[in-house]
């Protein structure tokens, strides 16, 4: 742990905001770098149900740049609590949030991860990200509620 990064996932939620001060406090403990990671899911159905909007291009462009204002703001955010010398990296995957997740965290030396991003039925519906990660993770994973 002491010579690798903390892998932090997020999907933007109150949930994984609150995981970011613990990944921070975990950074500056054991005085390492933190690599945010957002991993784009594809879409599991045509977009707005079949009703054009905008077109598919128009649609990945605006969620592209959506994601790119959020994880720069994070990392001006996480990089203030950081002590002097560590970085934030941010990286965004496409795919299978658990599969990107686990991919990343191959060289990682701790994951820390919210315990859910989602509420409701929806949450009640779904597999849990942070289950798999936990179940499959090679390293120690930090589950934050």
């Amino acid at each position: 742990m002491r010579t690798q990064e903390v892998l932090c996932p997020t999907d933007f939620s109150a949930t994984a905001a609150h995981a970011l001060n613990y990944a921070v406090e975990m950074a500056n403990l054991y005085h390492v770098d933190i690599r945010l990671l957002h991993v784009v899911s594809p879409a599991r159905s045509a977009h707005c149900y079949g009703v054009a909007v905008d077109t598919p291009a128009t649609l990945e462009q605006q969620l592209a740049e959506f994601v790119e204002t959020k994880m720069q703001s994070l990392q001006l955010q996480m990089q203030q609590g950081l002590a002097a010398g560590l970085k934030v990296k941010c990286i965004v995957r496409h795919g299978d949030a658990s599969e990107e997740i686990l991919a990343e965290s191959a060289d990682a030396g701790m994951i820390v991860i919210a315990s859910h991003g989602s509420c409701g039925l929806v949450d009640f519906l779904k597999h849990h990200v942070s289950q798999d990660v936990v179940r499959l993770a090679k390293c120690p994973v930090l589950v934050v509620k």
